[in-house]
C-alpha cells in the first residue's frame, strides 16, 4: 500500500520512499497506453542536465529550446508521444537540482503546472483530462525531509 500522501492528493505530485510498495492502481490507469519516464536526480544536479534528461526521457522534438519555458511547453504538449496518461518517476529526488534552490522551485512549479494542465478537460481530446503524475522517490529516511523542504512546500502553496 502506498503512503497516504499520494492517495490523498488530487494533483498527482507525490513524494514516496523508494522502498515503499506502490499500489499499481494508484499510478496507472486501468486501460490504455501510458508513457513512463524514468529519471535520476543524481544525473540532474543542475539545470542543463535536468533539461537534457527530461528531453531524452520524453523524446522532445528537435525544436526544444533548452530552457525552462521550453520544458514547460513540451510537458504540456507531448503530441509527439500520444498516450492515455503520463508518469514521471524521479529516483534520488533529494539530489534533483541540488545546485540551485531557485531552479528547484522553477522545476517543481513547471511539473505542478503540467499536472494541472493535463487534469483539466479544457483543450484535451474528447473534452476530458488525462493522468499526468509525478512520483518523487527518495530513501525512507529522506522522505520526511523532502516533504518538509521548501521546494515541495512551494508547489503546494501554488494551489
Amino acid at each position: 500500500m502506498m503512503n497516504g500522501w499520494w492517495s490523498g492528493s488530487t494533483d498527482q505530485l507525490a513524494v514516496c520512499s523508494g522502498s515503499a510498495p506502490v499500489e499499481l492502481a494508484a499510478v496507472l490507469p486501468a486501460t490504455g497506453r501510458f508513457v513512463v519516464a524514468h529519471l535520476d536526480g543524481t544525473r540532474m544536479t543542475d539545470a542543463d542536465h535536468a533539461l537534457y534528461e527530461f528531453s531524452d526521457a520524453l523524446l522532445f522534438p528537435g525544436y526544444f529550446g533548452w530552457n525552462w519555458d521550453a520544458l514547460s511547453d513540451c510537458l504540456r504538449d507531448l503530441n509527439w508521444l500520444p498516450a492515455d496518461g503520463y508518469l514521471i518517476v524521479v529516483e534520488n529526488a533529494p539530489q534533483l537540482l541540488s545546485s540551485s534552490v531557485e531552479d528547484q522551485h522553477t522545476l517543481f512549479r513547471i511539473l505542478y503546472q503540467a499536472v494541472r494542465h493535463w487534469a483539466s478537460p479544457l483543450g484535451q481530446p474528447e473534452g476530458k483530462g488525462s493522468p499526468f503524475k509525478v512520483l518523487l522517490l527518495c530513501d525512507r529516511d529522506e522522505e520526511a525531509a523532502l516533504l518538509r523542504q521548501e521546494i515541495v512546500y512551494a508547489v503546494h502553496k501554488m494551489r
